[in-house]
């Protein structure tokens, strides 16, 4: 019986035909593409899409920047307003002179 069936042009029972199986299927999707009719301004359509996406993606991605941006600049400004109003002990301008040989260091 598997004789008569490879004679028909089918694969013996078991046994893939792996030509013929491509075959069919290339014929089927040449059919398949064959009825397909893309619009006449598909390309321009979809060219369109992506620039708006793209300049939309751009554009927050500008946003963002300038946002991390004035956040990171208030916060900067904000901790260095928090620093005390009265003069540290380096620059109190307090203390006494050290003469070293000929030299006075220190204030005054």
């Amino acid at each position: 019986m598997d004789r008569v069936e490879h004679e028909r042009g089918r694969a013996p029972r078991g046994v893939v035909d792996v030509g013929r199986t491509e075959r069919e299927l290339r014929e089927a999707l040449e059919r398949l593409a064959g009825g397909v009719q893309a619009a006449p301004d598909a390309y321009r359509t979809a060219r369109g899409e992506w620039l708006r996406r793209e300049r939309r993606r751009r554009l927050v991605l500008a946003v963002l920047i300038a946002v991390v941006f004035t956040l990171a600049t208030l916060i900067g400004l904000w901790v260095l307003n928090q620093a005390p109003a009265d003069p540290g002990v380096i620059f109190s301008g307090a203390g006494r002179t050290v003469a070293v040989g000929e030299v006075a260091v220190g204030p005054g």
